[in-house]
């Protein structure tokens, strides 16, 4: 039976065991991450084209100097 701090087994049944739920633990902390990152990513809206150029603060900045100083 190996101690801690002394490498496992890995043919043992608990050396099997143990890799099994580490690795369950690793891939449900992944797929939480990625479920979080989809729903931060969804929650702003996407524009295309020229909905998203227009909305931009630099060009806002460039409609509001021509009229203001015309074109």
């Amino acid at each position: 039976m190996a101690g801690h701090g002394e490498p496992r087994d890995p043919s043992s049944r608990r050396g099997r065991m143990h890799s099994f739920l580490l690795g369950g633990v690793v891939g449900a902390s992944a797929v939480a991450a990625a479920i979080r990152r989809g729903r931060r990513r969804r929650a702003r809206p996407v524009q295309a084209g020229l909905g998203a150029f227009e909305s931009a603060p630099c060009y806002r900045e460039l409609l509001e100097r021509e009229r203001r100083d015309g074109p």
